[in-house]
Protein backbone atom coordinates (compact mmCIF):
# COMPACT_ATOMS: atom_id res chain seq x y z
CA UNK A 1 0.00 0.00 0.00
CA UNK A 2 0.84 3.32 -0.80
CA UNK A 3 0.18 7.19 0.54
CA UNK A 4 -1.51 9.32 -1.61
CA UNK A 5 -1.29 12.92 -1.53
CA UNK A 6 -4.37 14.86 -3.57
CA UNK A 7 -6.39 17.55 -4.94
CA UNK A 8 -9.54 17.25 -6.17
CA UNK A 9 -12.65 18.99 -6.59
CA UNK A 10 -16.28 18.89 -5.20
CA UNK A 11 -19.17 19.51 -6.61
CA UNK A 12 -19.55 22.55 -5.69
CA UNK A 13 -16.22 23.80 -7.30
CA UNK A 14 -14.22 23.86 -4.12
CA UNK A 15 -10.74 22.54 -4.12
CA UNK A 16 -10.08 19.22 -1.46
CA UNK A 17 -6.91 18.70 -0.17
CA UNK A 18 -6.22 14.94 1.44
CA UNK A 19 -4.47 12.12 1.95
CA UNK A 20 -5.80 8.13 0.82
CA UNK A 21 -3.69 4.74 0.93
CA UNK A 22 -4.25 2.64 -2.17
CA UNK A 23 -1.86 0.42 -3.79
CA UNK A 24 -1.10 2.21 -7.00
CA UNK A 25 -2.80 5.21 -8.90
CA UNK A 26 -5.44 3.39 -10.83
CA UNK A 27 -7.05 2.58 -7.42
CA UNK A 28 -6.63 5.90 -5.43
CA UNK A 29 -8.44 7.24 -8.50
CA UNK A 30 -11.26 5.20 -8.63
CA UNK A 31 -11.57 5.62 -4.62
CA UNK A 32 -11.46 9.26 -5.42
CA UNK A 33 -14.43 9.28 -8.41
CA UNK A 34 -16.24 7.10 -5.72
CA UNK A 35 -16.71 10.65 -3.81
CA UNK A 36 -17.68 12.49 -6.67
CA UNK A 37 -14.40 14.15 -6.68
CA UNK A 38 -12.48 15.18 -9.51
CA UNK A 39 -8.59 14.81 -9.63
CA UNK A 40 -6.46 17.62 -10.47
CA UNK A 41 -3.19 16.49 -9.00
CA UNK A 42 -2.10 12.80 -7.25
CA UNK A 43 1.19 12.45 -5.88
CA UNK A 44 2.93 9.22 -4.32
CA UNK A 45 4.67 10.05 -1.12
CA UNK A 46 6.88 12.45 -0.67
CA UNK A 47 10.18 10.95 -0.98
CA UNK A 48 9.51 9.67 -4.14
CA UNK A 49 8.21 12.70 -5.50
CA UNK A 50 11.64 14.57 -4.65
CA UNK A 51 13.42 11.74 -6.45
CA UNK A 52 11.64 11.94 -9.65
CA UNK A 53 12.40 15.53 -9.93
CA UNK A 54 15.59 15.21 -8.71
CA UNK A 55 16.16 12.37 -11.53
CA UNK A 56 15.10 13.83 -14.69
CA UNK A 57 13.34 16.06 -16.82
CA UNK A 58 14.44 19.32 -17.76
CA UNK A 59 14.90 22.39 -15.98
CA UNK A 60 15.55 26.19 -16.72
CA UNK A 61 19.25 25.41 -17.19
CA UNK A 62 19.13 22.87 -19.71
CA UNK A 63 16.78 24.78 -21.83
CA UNK A 64 19.15 27.47 -21.55
CA UNK A 65 17.37 30.58 -23.38
CA UNK A 66 14.15 28.68 -24.23
CA UNK A 67 11.12 30.81 -22.53
CA UNK A 68 7.29 29.34 -22.76
CA UNK A 69 5.63 28.40 -25.88
CA UNK A 70 3.93 26.87 -28.35
CA UNK A 71 2.96 27.25 -31.77
CA UNK A 72 -0.69 26.95 -32.92
CA UNK A 73 -0.59 23.49 -33.81
CA UNK A 74 1.50 22.68 -30.12
CA UNK A 75 -1.39 24.25 -28.24
CA UNK A 76 -4.22 22.29 -30.00
CA UNK A 77 -2.34 19.08 -29.38
CA UNK A 78 -1.50 20.31 -25.76
CA UNK A 79 -5.24 20.78 -25.16
CA UNK A 80 -6.68 17.65 -26.89
CA UNK A 81 -4.33 15.75 -24.97
CA UNK A 82 -4.87 16.91 -21.98
CA UNK A 83 -8.67 16.54 -22.10
CA UNK A 84 -8.49 12.71 -23.28
CA UNK A 85 -6.05 12.23 -20.23
CA UNK A 86 -8.26 14.28 -17.80
CA UNK A 87 -10.62 12.44 -18.69
CA UNK A 88 -9.33 9.14 -18.32
CA UNK A 89 -9.10 10.12 -14.71
CA UNK A 90 -5.36 11.25 -14.74
CA UNK A 91 -4.55 13.52 -12.46
CA UNK A 92 -3.27 17.06 -14.03
CA UNK A 93 -0.07 17.01 -12.77
CA UNK A 94 0.48 13.67 -13.77
CA UNK A 95 -1.18 14.79 -17.36
CA UNK A 96 1.30 17.65 -17.96
CA UNK A 97 4.55 15.59 -16.78
CA UNK A 98 3.13 13.11 -19.75
CA UNK A 99 3.04 16.54 -22.07
CA UNK A 100 6.33 18.04 -20.61
CA UNK A 101 8.32 14.41 -21.93
CA UNK A 102 6.58 14.27 -25.54
CA UNK A 103 7.19 17.99 -25.96
CA UNK A 104 8.96 18.77 -29.21
CA UNK A 105 10.24 22.40 -29.27
CA UNK A 106 11.90 24.18 -25.78
CA UNK A 107 9.05 26.57 -25.04
CA UNK A 108 6.71 24.03 -25.01
CA UNK A 109 8.58 22.02 -22.35
CA UNK A 110 9.28 24.96 -20.50
CA UNK A 111 5.61 26.19 -20.65
CA UNK A 112 4.62 22.59 -19.67
CA UNK A 113 7.27 22.35 -16.56
CA UNK A 114 6.26 26.07 -15.64
CA UNK A 115 2.32 24.85 -15.41
CA UNK A 116 3.81 21.86 -13.51
CA UNK A 117 5.73 23.76 -10.81
CA UNK A 118 2.39 25.89 -10.11
CA UNK A 119 -0.01 23.10 -9.71
CA UNK A 120 3.07 21.36 -6.86
CA UNK A 121 2.43 25.05 -5.65
CA UNK A 122 -0.83 24.33 -4.39
CA UNK A 123 -2.56 26.44 -7.46
CA UNK A 124 -5.59 25.42 -9.92
CA UNK A 125 -4.97 24.77 -13.12
CA UNK A 126 -6.47 27.93 -14.14
CA UNK A 127 -3.98 30.16 -12.09
CA UNK A 128 -1.34 27.66 -13.45
CA UNK A 129 -1.82 28.56 -17.44
CA UNK A 130 -1.62 32.42 -16.13
CA UNK A 131 1.44 32.04 -15.17
CA UNK A 132 2.81 31.62 -19.07
CA UNK A 133 0.51 34.41 -20.71
CA UNK A 134 2.09 34.30 -24.16
CA UNK A 135 0.98 30.62 -24.69
CA UNK A 136 -2.56 30.86 -23.12
CA UNK A 137 -4.63 33.69 -23.24
CA UNK A 138 -7.61 35.22 -21.54
CA UNK A 139 -9.84 32.97 -23.26
CA UNK A 140 -8.27 29.92 -22.65
CA UNK A 141 -7.96 30.60 -19.21
CA UNK A 142 -11.04 31.50 -18.39
CA UNK A 143 -12.80 28.77 -20.11
CA UNK A 144 -10.33 26.73 -17.83
CA UNK A 145 -11.74 28.31 -14.67
CA UNK A 146 -15.47 27.75 -15.90
CA UNK A 147 -14.64 24.02 -16.06
CA UNK A 148 -12.78 23.94 -12.41
CA UNK A 149 -15.87 25.54 -11.50
CA UNK A 150 -18.49 23.47 -12.81
CA UNK A 151 -16.35 19.61 -12.39
CA UNK A 152 -16.12 19.19 -16.59
CA UNK A 153 -12.77 20.21 -16.82
CA UNK A 154 -12.48 16.97 -19.70
CA UNK A 155 -15.39 18.50 -21.12
CA UNK A 156 -14.40 22.02 -21.37
CA UNK A 157 -10.62 21.33 -22.54
CA UNK A 158 -12.37 19.26 -25.44
CA UNK A 159 -14.78 22.39 -26.31
CA UNK A 160 -11.57 24.58 -26.26
CA UNK A 161 -9.58 22.13 -28.41
CA UNK A 162 -12.36 22.17 -30.83
CA UNK A 163 -12.63 25.82 -30.83
CA UNK A 164 -8.85 26.31 -31.42
CA UNK A 165 -9.03 23.87 -34.80
CA UNK A 166 -11.86 25.90 -36.26
CA UNK A 167 -10.15 29.03 -35.97
CA UNK A 168 -6.94 27.93 -36.85
CA UNK A 169 -8.88 26.34 -39.85
CA UNK A 170 -10.38 30.03 -40.48
CA UNK A 171 -7.48 31.66 -40.23
CA UNK A 172 -5.25 29.69 -42.90
CA UNK A 173 -7.67 29.95 -45.30
CA UNK A 174 -8.07 33.21 -45.23
CA UNK A 175 -3.90 33.53 -45.06
CA UNK A 176 -4.01 31.36 -48.09
CA UNK A 177 -6.24 33.49 -50.17
CA UNK A 178 -4.44 36.56 -49.36
CA UNK A 179 -0.76 35.01 -49.93
CA UNK A 180 -1.74 34.49 -53.75
CA UNK A 181 -2.28 38.21 -54.84
CA UNK A 182 0.05 39.47 -52.47
CA UNK A 183 2.91 37.48 -53.79
CA UNK A 184 2.10 38.23 -57.20
CA UNK A 185 1.58 41.59 -57.24
CA UNK A 186 5.07 42.01 -55.66
CA UNK A 187 6.24 39.65 -58.72
CA UNK A 188 4.54 42.29 -61.08
CA UNK A 189 6.26 45.12 -59.30
CA UNK A 190 9.34 43.41 -59.18
CA UNK A 191 9.35 42.68 -62.50
CA UNK A 192 8.59 46.31 -63.80
CA UNK A 193 11.24 47.76 -61.29
CA UNK A 194 13.78 45.46 -63.17
CA UNK A 195 12.35 46.66 -66.48
CA UNK A 196 12.00 49.99 -66.01
CA UNK A 197 16.01 50.32 -64.00
CA UNK A 198 17.85 48.20 -65.89
CA UNK A 199 16.33 47.18 -69.37
CA UNK A 200 14.80 50.60 -70.43
CA UNK A 201 18.19 52.73 -70.17
CA UNK A 202 19.53 50.65 -72.78
CA UNK A 203 16.86 51.08 -75.32
CA UNK A 204 16.92 54.85 -74.22
CA UNK A 205 20.66 54.84 -75.41
CA UNK A 206 19.77 53.15 -78.48
CA UNK A 207 17.01 55.82 -79.16
CA UNK A 208 19.43 58.60 -78.83
CA UNK A 209 21.88 57.89 -81.18
CA UNK A 210 19.40 56.59 -83.59
CA UNK A 211 17.82 60.37 -83.05
CA UNK A 212 14.46 59.05 -83.66
CA UNK A 213 11.14 60.97 -82.70
CA UNK A 214 9.96 58.93 -80.37
CA UNK A 215 5.79 58.28 -79.07
CA UNK A 216 4.18 59.92 -76.20
CA UNK A 217 4.33 56.88 -74.35
CA UNK A 218 7.62 55.92 -74.89
CA UNK A 219 8.95 59.30 -73.99
CA UNK A 220 6.79 59.22 -70.50
CA UNK A 221 8.52 55.61 -70.08
CA UNK A 222 11.85 56.73 -71.08
CA UNK A 223 11.39 60.19 -68.17
CA UNK A 224 10.04 57.65 -65.31
CA UNK A 225 13.15 55.55 -65.53
CA UNK A 226 15.75 58.21 -65.60
CA UNK A 227 13.85 59.70 -62.40
CA UNK A 228 13.70 56.13 -61.00
CA UNK A 229 17.20 55.81 -61.24
CA UNK A 230 18.19 59.16 -60.26
CA UNK A 231 16.35 58.70 -57.13
CA UNK A 232 16.66 54.84 -56.16
CA UNK A 233 17.83 55.72 -52.74
CA UNK A 234 14.89 58.36 -52.04
CA UNK A 235 12.39 56.14 -53.10
CA UNK A 236 13.59 52.93 -50.87
CA UNK A 237 14.27 55.56 -47.62
CA UNK A 238 10.50 56.60 -48.79
CA UNK A 239 8.99 53.22 -49.07
CA UNK A 240 10.85 52.20 -45.35
CA UNK A 241 9.42 55.94 -43.87
CA UNK A 242 6.06 54.81 -44.90
CA UNK A 243 5.84 51.59 -43.60
CA UNK A 244 7.30 52.35 -40.35
CA UNK A 245 5.12 55.09 -39.90
CA UNK A 246 2.15 52.88 -40.63
CA UNK A 247 3.08 50.84 -38.97
CA UNK A 248 3.75 52.93 -35.81
CA UNK A 249 0.37 54.18 -36.18
CA UNK A 250 -1.29 51.31 -36.06
CA UNK A 251 -0.14 50.45 -33.05
CA UNK A 252 -2.29 53.58 -31.31
CA UNK A 253 -6.29 52.75 -30.68
CA UNK A 254 -6.43 55.76 -33.15
CA UNK A 255 -4.22 54.21 -36.03
CA UNK A 256 -6.08 50.35 -35.12
CA UNK A 257 -9.42 51.60 -35.26
CA UNK A 258 -8.82 52.92 -38.55
CA UNK A 259 -7.29 50.84 -40.23
CA UNK A 260 -10.20 48.23 -39.10
CA UNK A 261 -12.77 50.08 -40.36
CA UNK A 262 -10.44 50.71 -43.68
CA UNK A 263 -10.22 46.64 -44.17
CA UNK A 264 -14.21 46.51 -43.71
CA UNK A 265 -14.36 48.90 -46.79
CA UNK A 266 -12.29 47.21 -49.06
CA UNK A 267 -14.03 46.66 -52.21
CA UNK A 268 -13.08 43.00 -52.68
CA UNK A 269 -11.52 41.92 -49.54
CA UNK A 270 -13.99 44.23 -46.93
CA UNK A 271 -17.00 41.57 -47.00
CA UNK A 272 -14.85 38.67 -46.54
CA UNK A 273 -13.20 40.16 -43.71
CA UNK A 274 -16.43 41.04 -42.36
CA UNK A 275 -17.63 37.59 -42.49
CA UNK A 276 -14.48 36.23 -40.72
CA UNK A 277 -14.68 38.95 -37.54
CA UNK A 278 -18.89 37.27 -37.70
CA UNK A 279 -17.46 33.94 -37.78
CA UNK A 280 -14.92 34.79 -34.93
CA UNK A 281 -17.09 36.64 -32.43
CA UNK A 282 -20.17 34.11 -33.09
CA UNK A 283 -17.75 31.07 -32.01
CA UNK A 284 -15.78 32.71 -29.09
CA UNK A 285 -19.43 34.33 -28.06
CA UNK A 286 -20.89 30.33 -28.12
CA UNK A 287 -18.07 28.27 -26.75
CA UNK A 288 -17.57 30.77 -23.26
CA UNK A 289 -21.58 30.60 -23.02
CA UNK A 290 -21.42 26.71 -23.69
CA UNK A 291 -18.46 26.51 -21.14
CA UNK A 292 -20.19 28.27 -17.95
CA UNK A 293 -18.41 31.65 -18.25
CA UNK A 294 -20.23 34.44 -16.81
CA UNK A 295 -22.34 36.46 -19.47
CA UNK A 296 -20.44 39.73 -18.67
CA UNK A 297 -17.18 38.05 -18.47
CA UNK A 298 -17.53 36.30 -21.74
CA UNK A 299 -18.48 39.53 -23.48
CA UNK A 300 -15.39 41.21 -22.41
CA UNK A 301 -13.20 38.41 -23.13
CA UNK A 302 -15.14 38.71 -26.49
CA UNK A 303 -14.18 42.07 -27.06
CA UNK A 304 -10.47 41.91 -26.33
CA UNK A 305 -10.80 38.92 -29.01
CA UNK A 306 -12.23 40.10 -31.35
CA UNK A 307 -9.40 40.80 -34.04
CA UNK A 308 -11.52 44.00 -35.06
CA UNK A 309 -11.76 47.38 -33.06
CA UNK A 310 -15.23 47.73 -34.98
CA UNK A 311 -16.69 44.35 -33.86
CA UNK A 312 -14.98 45.25 -30.24
CA UNK A 313 -16.49 48.59 -29.97
CA UNK A 314 -19.99 47.15 -30.80
CA UNK A 315 -19.59 44.44 -28.22
CA UNK A 316 -18.67 46.52 -25.30
CA UNK A 317 -21.94 48.58 -25.98
CA UNK A 318 -23.72 45.14 -25.25
CA UNK A 319 -22.00 44.58 -22.36
CA UNK A 320 -22.92 48.07 -20.76
CA UNK A 321 -26.46 47.50 -22.48
CA UNK A 322 -26.48 43.95 -20.60
CA UNK A 323 -25.39 45.60 -16.97
CA UNK A 324 -27.92 47.52 -17.01
CA UNK A 325 -30.67 45.07 -17.74
CA UNK A 326 -31.39 45.56 -21.21
CA UNK A 327 -31.34 42.76 -24.38
CA UNK A 328 -27.40 41.84 -25.81
CA UNK A 329 -28.84 41.78 -29.47
CA UNK A 330 -30.41 45.79 -29.28
CA UNK A 331 -26.86 47.70 -29.26
CA UNK A 332 -25.78 45.18 -31.87
CA UNK A 333 -28.65 46.36 -34.13
CA UNK A 334 -27.00 49.65 -34.15
CA UNK A 335 -23.72 48.70 -35.36
CA UNK A 336 -23.26 48.25 -39.41
CA UNK A 337 -21.15 45.57 -38.66
CA UNK A 338 -23.97 42.62 -37.32
CA UNK A 339 -25.98 42.02 -39.88
CA UNK A 340 -30.33 41.87 -39.36
CA UNK A 341 -29.83 38.11 -39.80
CA UNK A 342 -27.34 37.50 -36.75
CA UNK A 343 -28.84 40.37 -34.42
CA UNK A 344 -32.67 38.46 -35.05
CA UNK A 345 -30.36 35.38 -33.80
CA UNK A 346 -29.45 36.63 -30.58
CA UNK A 347 -32.68 37.94 -29.99
CA UNK A 348 -34.75 34.80 -30.25
CA UNK A 349 -31.36 32.97 -29.30
CA UNK A 350 -31.95 35.28 -25.34
CA UNK A 351 -35.99 34.70 -25.36
CA UNK A 352 -35.23 30.92 -25.64
CA UNK A 353 -32.54 30.63 -23.68
CA UNK A 354 -30.74 28.71 -26.46
CA UNK A 355 -28.09 31.18 -27.43
CA UNK A 356 -24.92 28.97 -27.57
CA UNK A 357 -26.61 26.87 -29.83
CA UNK A 358 -27.54 29.86 -32.17
CA UNK A 359 -24.38 31.27 -31.88
CA UNK A 360 -22.77 27.96 -33.13
CA UNK A 361 -25.43 28.24 -35.93
CA UNK A 362 -24.17 31.14 -37.25
CA UNK A 363 -20.52 30.82 -36.43
CA UNK A 364 -20.91 27.52 -38.44
CA UNK A 365 -22.96 29.35 -41.33
CA UNK A 366 -20.53 31.91 -41.90
CA UNK A 367 -17.85 29.09 -41.66
CA UNK A 368 -19.40 28.15 -44.86
CA UNK A 369 -19.69 31.77 -46.09
CA UNK A 370 -15.82 32.07 -45.95
CA UNK A 371 -14.98 29.25 -47.95
CA UNK A 372 -17.47 29.99 -50.60
CA UNK A 373 -16.14 33.69 -50.85
CA UNK A 374 -12.54 32.86 -50.70
CA UNK A 375 -13.42 30.05 -53.41
CA UNK A 376 -14.75 32.61 -55.61
CA UNK A 377 -12.53 35.66 -55.04
CA UNK A 378 -9.19 33.52 -56.14
CA UNK A 379 -11.26 32.42 -59.16
CA UNK A 380 -11.63 36.46 -59.35
CA UNK A 381 -8.45 37.54 -58.61
CA UNK A 382 -6.57 35.62 -61.19
CA UNK A 383 -7.81 37.34 -64.06
CA UNK A 384 -7.65 40.41 -62.28
CA UNK A 385 -4.07 40.28 -62.15
CA UNK A 386 -3.46 38.76 -65.43
CA UNK A 387 -4.56 41.95 -66.50
CA UNK A 388 -2.79 44.19 -64.05
CA UNK A 389 0.25 42.48 -65.18
CA UNK A 390 -0.91 42.69 -68.64
CA UNK A 391 -1.48 46.24 -68.57
CA UNK A 392 1.52 47.27 -66.42
CA UNK A 393 4.37 45.26 -68.00
CA UNK A 394 2.88 45.20 -71.22
CA UNK A 395 2.41 49.14 -71.41
CA UNK A 396 6.49 49.21 -70.77
CA UNK A 397 7.34 46.65 -73.15
CA UNK A 398 5.32 47.95 -75.52
CA UNK A 399 6.77 51.87 -75.66
CA UNK A 400 10.31 50.76 -76.10
CA UNK A 401 8.88 48.80 -79.10
CA UNK A 402 6.76 51.15 -80.72
CA UNK A 403 9.78 53.15 -81.53
CA UNK A 404 11.25 50.50 -83.39
CA UNK A 405 8.13 49.34 -85.09
CA UNK A 406 8.30 52.70 -86.40
CA UNK A 407 11.49 52.22 -87.61
CA UNK A 408 11.51 49.49 -89.45
CA UNK A 409 8.53 50.86 -91.12
CA UNK A 410 10.02 53.73 -92.21
CA UNK A 411 12.98 51.54 -93.96
CA UNK A 412 10.40 49.25 -95.56
CA UNK A 413 8.68 52.35 -97.11
CA UNK A 414 11.93 53.53 -98.31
Amino acid sequence: MSNWTYKAKDKQGKTVLGNLTAPDRGEAVAELQKKNLIVLSLDEGASKKKAKKKGGGFSSLTLGRAKPSASRIELVIFTRQLSTMVGAGISLLEAIDVLKAQAETPGMRLTCETVADELRGGSDLSAALESCPKVFNTLYVSMVAAGELSGQMDIVLDRLADYQEASDELVKEVKAAMTYPVISMCLVFGITAFLMLYIVPTFAQIFDEMDADLPALTSFVLGLSDWMRANIMYQVLGIIAIGVGLTSYKKTPRGQRTFDVLQLKLPVFGPLLQKVALARFSRTFGTLIKSGVPILGTLDIVARTAGNEVVAEAVRAASESVKSGDLLSEPLSESKVFPPMVVRMIAIGERSGALEVLLEKIAEFYDREVKAQIKALTSLIEPILISVMGVIVGGVVMSVFLPIINIVGQLGDK
